[in-house]
């Protein structure tokens, strides 16, 4: 006796369903965040540009490999400092809006712009719809705030931008470094700062440390998919002068030399002030020289002078400030 077997129409629909939520997860998934791979470049308000460039060319010893001139004007808006081929430091030929804030933005460099933009809408960031332009650069960018305000820039750098062009050019001998090591910024809430650099952008924490025991004064958070780090420079109350918080650091493997070269060079009678090499909280070597409107940029080694790890503070964060 030959029995026929076959699927009824009902039947074979219900087949389909049924395969249905093995696929569903896939479709209906969160954006992945694309990769964070390190600090593009910070920008800084100056008030007299040619003193800047001075400061950067003359006395550090880095080339303007860029500039983007004022709406109808030859006068130059944004000088563009290249450190190497990844990073560089825009300088701002313009009052800030702020003042004594200094600080522009800080720029990170992703791998996908659009992926990091519908990443962080996904998580309730609050991001413009994309136009699919250029910056005056030539390469893809967006900015957003963070919980304290500062602007973020995320950028993908493209083939025909002008970083990319400059690749092995506008790099003396005379540069003081070769790499952006960190950049700083004030922080006044540090619960929120972690849950938006830490938990959204996928930051790891490195070292925390204070200049008080009983306090925390700062925590570094390194880039997920590179080297770099931002440092959160916390506080109750916001300082007097920011200068000396929102700053840059340049990584050199020996401060001492790195002093002692910059104090040999004719542009140093006109900087003026000492260059006091010191041993920092966290054990590195490290010196300030501030620019000619006060903001610090701080030379400093990769190693600490013990050769070992420096332990983080256990001391709490101060409270969320209210200024």
């Amino acid at each position: 006796m030959f029995i026929q077997r076959y699927r009824t129409p009902l039947m074979a629909g219900l087949a389909l369903v049924l395969s249905l939520p093995s696929q569903l997860p896939a479709q209906n998934a969160a954006p992945a965040r694309p990769k964070i791979t390190g600090i593009s470049h910070a920008a800084y308000y100056v008030t007299d540009l040619q003193k800047s460039l001075v400061f950067w060319h003359d006395f550090f010893g880095f080339d303007e490999y860029f500039s983007l001139p004022k709406k109808d004007s030859k006068d130059i808006r944004i000088a563009f400092i290249k450190i190497n081929d990844q990073q560089h430091v825009e300088l701002f030929n313009e009052p800030s809006p702020h003042p004594p804030n200094m600080m522009n933005h800080i720029c990170f460099t992703v791998d996908n712009l659009e992926a990091m933009r519908a990443y962080l809408r996904s998580k309730g960031v609050d991001v413009k719809a994309g136009d699919g332009s250029k910056t005056k650069a030539g390469d893809y960018a967006f900015m957003i705030k963070d919980p304290d305000g500062t602007l973020i820039e995320f950028v993908q750098t493209l083939p025909d931008g002008m970083e990319a062009k400059s690749a092995g050019k506008f790099e003396p001998s005379t540069r003081i470094s070769d790499k952006i090591y960190h950049v700083g910024f004030l922080v006044g809430n540090s619960e929120k700062a972690m849950d938006f650099y830490g938990k959204i952008l996928g930051f790891q924490e490195t070292w925390r440390g204070g200049a008080n025991p009983k306090e925390l004064s700062w925590i570094n958070m390194r880039v997920p998919d590179g080297t770099d780090y931002v440092e959160f420079m916390l506080y109750r109350k916001l300082p007097a002068a920011y200068g000396t918080k929102n700053h840059m650091s340049l990584l050199v493997p020996d401060v001492p030399k790195a002093v002692a070269d910059l104090e040999s060079r004719p542009a140093f009678k006109d900087y003026g002030k000492e260059l006091k090499v010191a041993v920092g909280v966290n054990q590195k070597r490290q010196v300030n020289i501030y620019d000619p409107d006060g903001t610090r940029v701080e030379l400093m080694e990769g190693n600490t002078v013990t050769g070992k790890p420096t332990p983080p503070s256990t001391a709490p964060p101060p409270p969320p400030a209210h200024d």
